[in-house]
């Protein structure tokens, strides 16, 4: 019982923060799980299946503000899921550590890149998306997909961010398409092509889905209520703590 109330507490936290600041959920919880004594193959598996969670609360709030474009969400799906599918057949292949202090460096480069452009992410402005400006954004789409089908923390912040950069979104648009498209799809296919090659933890999921439930609506509701600066805010928060802590551990 000790252990179920850790991991709820733990995901109940790790995807509040992921849903207000549009990613980083694996900070907390995919860490808690090995700690707790999980093998890193069974805690991947088990943390992707229950960021699933993550997408559906997020969904719940998100579609009630009508965010989402029909066209823009089948672009950021058919390009990024092949990638997503990708990397998860992949993901044991790379040596953890190098994986590990790439993404950090990555992170926190994200955070820092936001900490000094003031302007980012503020006011709504679509570019990008026609001809073969838009073939460039989906190869980086499909890039972004494959980190988050073969690494473990952060990877929606990249989504987020290229979706600010490259396609001309502000924060609160781009987090509802990475909570629901990354959160629900992509983790959803990740999960699925893990969970068949790989060992999910299922007793531990009741917990891990809760958290991750709650957690996702009540940070997508905090992100929704507080707008652009607030996520600006929350997401160099997030990705600077992320990516220190993947360089150092």
């Amino acid at each position: 019982m000790l252990d179920q109330l850790i991991l709820f507490v733990a995901s109940l936290a790790a995807n509040f923060f992921s849903a207000l600041s549009g990613g980083g959920a694996g900070l907390i919880q995919f860490p808690m799980l090995i700690f707790l004594g999980l093998p890193f193959g069974v805690a991947l598996a088990t943390h992707k299946v229950a960021s699933v969670a993550l997408g559906l609360g997020a969904t719940l709030r998100h579609l009630k503000e009508s965010h989402l474009e029909r066209r823009f969400s089948l672009i950021i799906l058919g390009a990024g899921l092949p990638g997503v599918v990708l990397g998860a057949v992949t993901i044991l292949q790379i040596p953890e550590r190098f994986a590990t202090l790439a993404l950090g460096v990555l992170t926190l480069g994200l955070g820092l890149y936001s900490v000094f452009k003031p302007s980012l992410g503020q006011v709504h402005t679509p570019q990008n998306q026609q001809g073969p400006a838009l073939i460039g954004g989906m190869a980086g789409l499909f890039v972004v997909g494959f980190l988050n089908g073969s690494i473990t923390s952060g990877t929606g912040l990249f989504l987020t961010i290229w979706l600010i950069r490259y396609f001309g979104l502000d924060y609160t648009r781009a987090v509802a398409y990475t909570l629901i498209l990354c959160g629900l799809v992509w983790y959803g296919t990740g999960a699925l092509v893990l969970g068949v090659l790989g060992t999910v933890a299922w007793d531990w999921m009741p917990a891990l889905l809760a958290g991750s439930l709650i957690g996702g609506y009540l940070g997508s509701h905090m992100a929704i209520r507080k707008g652009n600066l607030w996520i600006k805010r929350s997401f160099e928060i997030v990705t600077i703590l992320i990516g220190l802590k993947l360089i150092l551990s």
